[in-house]
Parts: structure tokens; sequence; C-alpha cells
């Protein structure tokens, strides 16, 4: 296993965005709610508990979707202590008028972007990717 990056530069260099296959949907359940075996990420808020599901199985359950959106992975291990990748990215996308909802993981940052900006983000974090080789120190 490799080691967790926290140089910024080289996070950025090497985050190597992948697209995951599918359409992935942002749902509320109650918070007593069983956990859908195929979540892919959940939330407890007060109010409720965010999941990030495929979207058959949200339209199975009839659940209520409120983002439908690809999910793109940086293949760079982050550190969740490294500090600049998220705004780094998150600049790239707002200039490029793409939204994204990010959740962290232990290896690597997830970002769920609309389904129709799905090229368009995969070419913002590209050209950033680029451009950071570019910039190598």
């Amino acid at each position: 296993m490799s080691s967790a990056v926290t140089d910024l530069n080289q996070l950025l260099r090497s985050m190597q965005p992948r697209l995951n296959p599918g359409v992935f949907v942002f749902c509320v359940l109650p918070n007593q709610a069983a956990i859908p075996p195929e979540c892919i990420g959940l939330m407890r808020e007060s109010e409720g508990m965010t999941v990030v599901v495929p979207e058959n199985l949200a339209i199975e359950a009839n659940l209520t979707i409120l983002f439908r959106a690809s999910w793109i992975t940086l293949q760079v291990h982050s550190d969740l202590q490294a500090v600049g990748l998220t705004a780094a990215f998150a600049s790239a996308l707002t200039q490029a008028g793409i939204s994204c909802n990010v959740i962290a993981g232990g290896f690597h940052d997830h970002l769920f972007v609309p389904i129709a900006k799905t090229e368009q983000a995969l070419r913002a974090l590209s050209e950033l990717q680029i451009q950071a080789s570019g910039s190598a120190s």
C-alpha cells in the first residue's frame, strides 16, 4: 500500500481522475432506517440520514432522489490532513460552472458531479492535473 500524500503539488500532479460506471443518487432516509447494503456514502444529520446509492436501488426502493450524479474518484492516495486539494479541484470545477459534492475516504477523494456535466468535469480535472505537472518544481 502506498503512503498517503500531503504535498499539494504532488497531489495535483497525481490526481488521475477516474469515472466510476453508473449513476449515483443522494437520498434522505429517516435516521432509524436500515442502511442500504449498496450504500457508498452516508451522513447522519438531525433531520435525517443522507445516503449515496446506485440510482437503480433508489428507484426500486421508491426513494426520493435529491441529486443524480456521476462518481469520479481521484486515484491519488490523499492524506486526510492534506491542505489545498479540495480547494484546488473545487476552484477548477467552479470556474467550469460545475457543482460538486465531495466525500473523502481514507485513501481517495470521491467527487459527485451532475450527470450532464460529467465530461466537462473530467476535462477540468485533467487540465488541473496537467497545469500542476507543467509547474512541477
